[in-house]
């Protein structure tokens, strides 16, 4: 009599952990390696920008045929979801230009730069060094004529440049792009918790924090 082999885990059904969206992109772009491919357009599926790399496997399959070279292993299936609903954020959240510094800031599981509790301060647009020590730079504006003594003097008129960094614009600037990044991972969120055809992963309502710098301002 014939022993059947045993089922596999995932013919059976895979328990799904919870995840934040922002853990789950630092999952899949740094630990798994998952990539965004914008222009290879035969890469293509219905349902997603980008197709899966589980999709191309299932397509060589079909032709019969594989690739040779190469040692490196392909992405977990559900890192490749993710890098496919990057791939094609809409434009009212950054587009391409949003999905790459997503996939870059994940790779680094890092955040946008905000100036948290930054403070601006005035300083001298530069810094000049000597035998007597470290001076700020100035610059002549012209000069006076001093006619108070027996003899006329000429004395410069000195100015020291400042600048205040980090400057307001900066800063705003900086801020501006972080809300950007904050509502994609909003929108990711938001579709893969819709979509919800991942194995290993169940997305949670955890997002990082709106306006960091708010709650240091009100510390």
């Amino acid at each position: 009599m014939m022993q059947m082999a045993p089922l596999k885990a995932e013919a059976m059904g895979r328990v799904r952990k919870p995840i934040s969206i922002q853990r789950l992109l630092e999952w899949a772009f740094a630990d798994e390696c998952a990539s965004i491919d914008f222009e290879d357009e035969g890469t293509l599926a219905p349902g997603y920008g980008q197709a899966s790399n589980a999709y191309r496997i299932e397509q060589r399959g079909l032709l019969g045929c594989k690739i040779d070279g190469g040692g490196r292993s392909y992405p977990d299936h559900d890192a490749d979801i993710v890098a496919s609903a990057v791939a094609v954020l809409p434009e009212g959240c950054g587009g391409r230009r949003m999905a790459v510094q997503i996939a870059e800031l994940a790779r680094a599981r890092a955040v946008p730069e905000a100036y948290v509790g930054a403070v601006t301060r005035c300083e001298p647009i530069g810094w000049r060094e000597n035998q007597n020590g470290r001076r700020a730079v100035t610059e002549t504006l012209g000069q006076v004529v001093d006619c108070s003594g027996r003899k006329v003097k000429r004395h410069d008129i000195r100015v020291c440049p400042v600048v205040f960094r980090p400057a307001a614009d900066q800063i705003a600037a900086a801020r501006r792009n972080y809300l950007q990044w904050w509502s994609a991972l909003l929108e990711l969120r938001f579709c893969l918790q819709i979509q919800n055809d991942m194995s290993r992963w169940n997305v949670t309502h955890e997002l990082p924090a709106r306006t960091p710098w708010k709650k240091v301002l009100a510390e």
